[in-house]
């Protein structure tokens, strides 16, 4: 096990995410926020409360999407979905999508084919903590990345949060 990001860079990297989306969506008046279930609410919940301490809490519209069955893998394996809550429309809207990981492109794919019941966004980029950038199958990259780190098909990246696993970090295993 290699640590990737200690508590203390974890928080770091947060914090610059935050304000890059920020840097990019000065008024964030046709921006909004979306975190993907289960893994990337963690991570959007940390960058939204950033983001309220900057432009305060009226400024943000923030939503959560679970994309369990718009995966192409759903039915190869049992999958528990997770609430969606997105009570505003994305419709013109430019929507930053937020996940932990983005390894193969799969789940951001199904994502986007999620988005589009709620609306047709102007825009939408993509912001994720740990990009595994070699391990690609579809042609997705993000806008914003906390760290980019090389892989080979069997190390696994484990994102550890205090509310599911009592530490904060990232860990290669």
């Amino acid at each position: 096990m290699k640590t990737i990001l200690s508590e203390q860079q974890l928080a770091l990297t947060v914090k610059r995410l935050a304000h890059q989306i920020l840097e990019n969506n000065l008024q964030l008046s046709n921006t909004v926020i979306i975190g993907l279930q289960p893994r990337g609410v963690f991570l959007s919940n940390r960058i939204v409360a950033e983001l309220k301490k900057i432009v305060g809490e009226a400024a943000i519209h923030y939503g959560k999407l679970d994309i369990t069955f718009y995966r192409d893998d759903v039915r190869k394996s049992l999958h528990i979905a997770n609430a969606t809550d997105i009570p505003f429309s994305i419709e013109n809207k430019h929507v930053v999508l937020i996940d932990d990981v983005l390894y193969t492109g799969r789940t951001i794919r199904a994502a986007l084919d999620a988005l589009l019941d709620f609306g047709r966004p102007s825009k939408v980029s993509l912001c994720v903590l740990i990009d595994r950038r070699f391990n690609r199958e579809l042609p997705i990259q993000p806008d914003y990345t906390g760290k980019t780190i090389d892989t080979i098909v069997s190390e696994k990246v484990k994102v550890c949060w205090k509310e599911r696993d009592e530490r904060e970090e990232v860990v290669l295993l």
